[in-house]
């Protein structure tokens, strides 16, 4: 049965690790003091992200549907447990084979490719001890994308007037210079899975949004959601289902980005916004990992 890594962005436990953490981003640059602020201030907001927590949820979920026998090691990109560290262990437990697999079903150069990359270095500095098999992407599982329709069609039973509601689908932005270095897969990727959504429960109304940029000079992929917001209230829309495609696990980017600065936007706007429920560690969405999982092990 499969051995299985199972990756994630990681968030800081307390908030003294906020500080560590966000270095961490930062490539080991520590961040000027307000940006640190601003970030400690987002946590405490939203009280703690679950991220961490939902991502054990979801290993011991799979291991227990890939069936006896089967392993499944958490490592997370930025914070306890690193990566490399569950490396180590799977080496220590003589595992010979493994897929690794990120809670993130688009690929892209600042996302699935990084992972990879630190999944690489720790095999190398352990003398490549076993073989991984990734899984690079799942945008348009057929499996990921009823479980996304199903959310999205339960927010608009929501709304006061479903067919005049718009549906935002958003992901993580990333620097421009990442999408054109990949050419233009990761934005292609994310407009799939809304093109797939919107097709299966008959769509007619939505758009791709992108939310989360850094805090860096570069330019990065939109528009963000706040100016699509702006953009569909001009228009006269007044009724708004955001599905966070891009994170299938709450975390400060869904807790707070959307629920807290979104909502408000929305509300000064004069909108209603509801949010798609999170994949999180549902059935569906472990069904999802688990029919991955497998088709990279063959």
């Amino acid at each position: 049965m499969p051995d299985v890594l199972l990756m994630a962005y990681g968030t800081p436990y307390r908030e003294e690790e906020i500080e560590p953490y966000y270095t961490d981003i930062r490539r080991g640059n520590p961040p000027p003091a307000e940006l640190l602020e601003e970030l400690t201030q987002r946590y405490r907001a939203i009280g703690k992200s679950p991220l961490n927590e939902i991502t054990f949820a979801q290993a011991e979920r799979l291991a227990a549907a890939l069936g006896e026998g089967s392993r499944v090691w958490v490592g997370m990109k930025h914070w306890r447990p690193w990566i490399r560290d569950a490396v180590r262990e799977m080496a220590e437990a003589g595992v010979q084979r493994a897929v690794a697999v990120v809670a993130a079903p688009h690929y892209s150069l600042r996302s699935i490719a990084e992972y990879r990359e630190r999944v690489e270095r720790a095999l190398e500095a352990l003398g490549n001890p076993f073989e991984v098999r990734f899984v690079e992407d799942y945008h348009d599982h057929p499996l990921y994308i009823d479980a996304v329709a199903y959310r999205v069609q339960e927010a608009l039973w929501r709304v006061r007037e479903p067919e005049q509601a718009v549906v935002l689908f958003t992901a993580h932005s990333i620097p421009e210079r990442a999408v054109q270095a990949d050419g233009g897969r990761y934005p292609a990727q994310v407009r799939r899975t809304g093109e797939l959504v919107a097709q299966r429960i008959g769509l007619s109304r939505w758009r791709v949004a992108w939310q989360s940029a850094g805090r860096t000079a570069e330019p990065w992929i939109g528009p963000d959601i706040l100016e699509e917001l702006e953009a569909l209230a001009r228009e006269g829309v007044r009724e708004v289902v955001v599905a966070a495609v891009g994170f299938p696990a709450d975390h400060l980017e869904v807790l707070y980005d959307i629920d807290y600065e979104a909502q408000e936007a929305a509300k000064q706007l004069g909108m209603r916004l509801v949010r798609a429920r999170s994949l999180n560690a549902d059935e569906d969405y472990i069904r999802v990992l688990k029919d991955v999982v497998e088709r990279a092990w063959r």
